[in-house]
């Protein structure tokens, strides 16, 4: 690493952890405010409320930490530029094209942390505070959620699931239909009362299989039925389930298993990419700082201007992701469309600023 990058990286780091600091308590005040009234009727004690923000702590850094980027690299820019060190640099030969690759690496290196954060710590911690407060706060647990009128196919199967509860890996009312060797005609449908999942096999209780060619029907008590579909992983696809709980390594399970069942996957697989995405920009904000002070180099002026554009990338994420997950646009411009559109808009100001001094050298 070179003296410049030690020094741009040094300066961002002093800058950037005070910033996270003062960001990160004012979410966690936000939401105490926000929950406050839920925590004290639900009677939980000030051990249980302060673990329940602990926990969401690490999900709240990589969650803040583009914007905390963004505004803290301007400052660093602005600071430099005040105090003639641009001038400086330049002077001695190291353009601005130069110092805004050294950002874009240390834009990598927080891209990272923020990918750690968000995929290791921020996801146990997230899982925590969402047991904390479906426990100990509204008194439900993941053990009882119940999903309706749920469809796959398994095999030469096509399944309905009238009621199941994923987690116990029980539920009501099952019709199995099986298609015929060339997929065209059913064999026979196979109805239950209840059902119990297996890995290999699912138990069936008072079960009726007819049998369409020839219009007859027999009853048995029990049944073994060959399906490997794993029912924990339609939780995912839930309404209210929330694919940002799973780190991107179960995620992409997730996908693989529910494709093969035949799941509607694009909301899953939306916020895969979506997560790629997020830690990415970071490499973005570190060009538009750049870009940014190559316009203006006033503190006060790029301050508000960094607060602007990190409200429009962040509604342009969130709009591309819920176009992504109702299947509108695909997975993967619905995640990366805002830092394209925002890096290339930063790309072609650093272009058309830096011009002249290719054209010199």
């Amino acid at each position: 690493m070179s003296l410049l990058s030690r020094y741009l990286f040094r300066n961002n780091l002093a800058l950037i952890l005070p910033t996270l600091a003062i960001g990160t308590g004012l979410y966690i005040l936000s939401d105490l405010f926000d929950r406050l009234d839920d925590f004290l009727e639900a009677g939980v004690s000030f051990g249980v409320a302060a673990w329940y923000f602990v926990a969401k702590t690490p999900l709240i850094i990589s969650q803040i930490l583009p914007a905390v980027f963004l505004l803290a690299t301007l400052a660093q820019l602005c600071l430099m530029s005040r105090g003639r060190e641009l001038v400086a640099l330049q002077a001695g030969g190291i353009s601005m094209g130069r110092v805004a690759r050294n950002l874009v690496f240390c834009g990598v290196v927080w891209a990272v942390v923020q990918l750690g954060f968000s995929q290791v710590l921020g996801v146990s911690g997230e899982v925590e505070a969402a047991r904390i407060w479906s426990e100990d706060v509204r008194g439900k647990t993941e053990a009882t959620a119940t999903l309706r009128n749920v469809w796959f196919t398994d095999g030469s199967y096509v399944v309905n699931l009238a009621e199941v509860v994923p987690a116990k890996g029980t539920g009501t009312d099952l019709a199995a239909y099986e298609l015929s060797a060339d997929g065209l005609t059913i064999a026979r449908v196979i109805r239950a009362a209840s059902f119990t999942a297996g890995n290999e096999n699912w138990e069936l209780r008072d079960v009726t299989v007819f049998d369409p060619t020839g219009y007859l029907s027999t009853c048995q008590d029990t049944l073994s039925l060959h399906l490997r579909q794993d029912v924990q992983a339609f939780l995912i696809t839930a309404r209210n389930a929330d694919p940002s709980r799973l780190p991107l390594w179960q995620l992409g399970d997730a996908i693989d298993r529910l494709s093969a069942s035949g799941s509607n996957v694009e909301g899953v697989r939306t916020a895969w990419h979506m997560k790629l995405a997020y830690a990415a920009s970071l490499v973005v904000m570190a060009m538009v700082a750049a870009a940014v002070v190559t316009w203006r180099d006033n503190i006060y002026l790029c301050i508000g201007l960094a607060l602007v554009i990190t409200f429009l990338f962040y509604t342009m994420f969130t709009v591309g992701g819920t176009l992504g997950q109702k299947g509108i646009v695909t997975p993967p411009l619905a995640a990366w469309g805002s830092n394209g559109l925002i890096g290339g808009i930063a790309l072609i100001r650093l272009a058309w600023v830096l011009k002249p001094r290719f054209k010199a050298g």
